[in-house]
């Protein structure tokens, strides 16, 4: 992707829209769409890297209720030209494809690479990669099963909706204490997974969500590990100008 003078590349993640009311959550999506608004207007694309909303579950005719506001603008600045790609978390795994029909957002479901300009970018999530976390990955592998989700799609929607979000809540998943703590480098995993990606090939910037918590580290003096934070507690977000990328805090003028 080339990106023109004076267009930027925006990145976010784990709004968890929907959690832990819609009510409570309506203030972050309303910051959440004025974001957006500020983003198009210079933006050569948007990334999404998951965990949008607290819990979404595709069924053959039915997608959740509500988010009118943030559909409603992704929709909008997809429609005007700028690309919008969305990489699916742990509290979304099962999108099929609505937001490629209704949207025209392709989704992707495993991390992938990107060449911005002349910088080498593997993006994803951040869910399930690598050391340890052996409860979460037995768990996704039963979530992304499709025979666990056909029977699941066998409840009607007001159960398993309200069921989902239940657990999802209970469960501590928006941000669990893990979640708001670094760790130290040498315990965080996904710099392990990035440093062991280094191995195999050169990335300019590893860019996940998932751990609710704003990082930059350095990892060999060539790449950097970005973790965006989340639109709970930080509203930050990531910004590629061209050459260099940035985690950027967004202050709503009101």
């Amino acid at each position: 992707m080339n990106i023109p003078q004076g267009k930027k590349v925006y990145f976010a993640s784990d709004n968890h829209l929907g959690a832990p009311t819609r009510e409570q959550s309506l203030p972050r999506e309303k910051k959440f769409v004025a974001w957006l608004d500020e983003a198009k207007k210079d933006a050569a694309a948007i990334f999404l890297l998951g965990d949008l909303f607290d819990f979404w579950m595709e069924y053959k005719t039915v997608v959740p209720k509500g988010f009118t506001r943030t559909l409603g603008k992704l929709a909008e600045i997809s429609d005007s030209g700028i690309p919008i790609y969305y990489f699916v978390g742990n509290h979304d795994l099962w999108m099929n494809g609505y937001f490629e029909e209704e949207l025209n957002i392709p989704v992707f479901h495993r991390p992938q690479q990107f060449k911005l300009n002349d910088t080498l970018f593997f993006i994803g999530h951040g869910d399930g990669l690598g050391p340890g976390d052996k409860g979460f990955k037995r768990m996704k592998k039963v979530f992304t099963n499709p025979l666990a989700q056909w029977f699941f799609r066998w409840l009607h929607p007001d159960w398993g909706v309200r069921l989902a979000q239940y657990f999802s809540v209970k469960n501590k998943l928006i941000s669990g204490d893990e979640d708001t703590k670094f760790l130290g480098e040498d315990k965080e995993w996904l710099v392990q997974y990035a440093k062991r990606k280094l191995e195999q090939r050169h990335y300019d910037y590893f860019v996940f969500g998932h751990r609710h918590l704003p990082l930059e580290i350095d990892l060999n003096g060539k790449s950097t590990y970005t973790n965006l934070g989340d639109w709970i507690s930080y509203f930050t977000y990531g910004i590629f100008d061209g050459e260099k990328l940035t985690l950027e805090k967004f202050e709503q003028v009101t």
